[in-house]
């Protein structure tokens, strides 16, 4: 029986962690969670006292931003397999991880993903993109694909191997992870047809021009560390692919 592992890194999420702890507490497969509290002032710290239990861990003390809090999280990890939730963050069925054992479980893979939904905050089930990815196929990264690293569950093995996120790529540390796991040591993977995560609006790196174009350079660094080449074109069809994922929302299409 595979035993999992979820870190949220969150940093004053008062706010909304409550959902997904819910989310993840509901699930139908037993689940480890792992909350790492980088600092929190805003109540955090108090909500999460009332959650820590067999099922849950958490840690607290300053980070350096996300990204080492879910490096602090690994190094916490005792599962065969693990997963990231943002504390912004919750699965939409209490059957998200039972999908993923089954499929990891099925054909022995190393990974998998899945489809990803934002929400408005006002409105939980108002989608306001749907981030529809695709069956796994590595050269896609050369066309400015990437899977939605929340939905991404990876063997622990894995991790002890290659390594975590490395925190000098700021917001593209994810990016980077999954370039180094899937394009270049090409560890195996598979799409799981279904939404496995729904995310609140926001992001870092979208929130305007200037971190878009900041992102970009980060980006263009996950590759150079990973020795790899991409297209001349690649980075710029990443943050252009998004448009389309906006047209399943614009058309109707929510798909759950």
């Amino acid at each position: 029986m595979l035993r999992i592992n979820i870190i949220t890194s969150v940093l004053n999420g008062r706010r909304t962690i409550g959902d997904c702890i819910a989310s993840i507490q509901a699930q139908s497969y037993p689940v480890e969670h792992i909350i790492v509290d980088g600092g929190s002032t805003d109540g955090t710290v108090d909500l999460l006292g009332t959650y820590e239990s067999k099922k849950s861990k958490v840690i607290y003390g300053p980070d350096r931003g996300v990204y080492d809090g879910m490096n602090k999280g690994l190094a916490a990890a005792s599962g065969n397999v693990v997963g990231f939730l943002n504390s912004d963050d919750f699965y939409p069925s209490p059957d998200v991880i039972a999908s993923v054992v089954k499929t990891l479980d099925e054909d022995n893979l190393d990974s998998c993903y899945g489809d990803l939904v934002y929400i408005k905050n006002s409105e939980a089930q108002e989608v306001f993109r749907y981030w529809k990815s695709a069956e796994f196929d590595r050269r896609r990264f050369y066309w400015g694909w990437m899977p939605p690293h929340p939905t991404f569950f990876v063997r622990r093995r894995v991790y002890d191997k290659l390594g975590g996120f490395n925190l000098a790529l700021g917001s593209a540390a994810d990016y980077e992870l999954m370039l180094r796991f899937l394009l270049k040591h090409r560890i195996t993977s598979t799409y799981i047809p279904k939404v496995l995560v729904k995310m609140r609006t926001g992001g870092i790196s979208n929130a305007s021009l200037s971190n878009r174009i900041k992102a970009n350079r980060k980006d263009r660094l996950a590759w150079t560390i990973n020795e790899i080449e991409p297209y001349p074109f690649t980075l710029l069809l990443k943050p252009l692919r998004k448009l389309g994922q906006f047209r399943h929302q614009l058309t109707g299409n929510r798909r759950r």
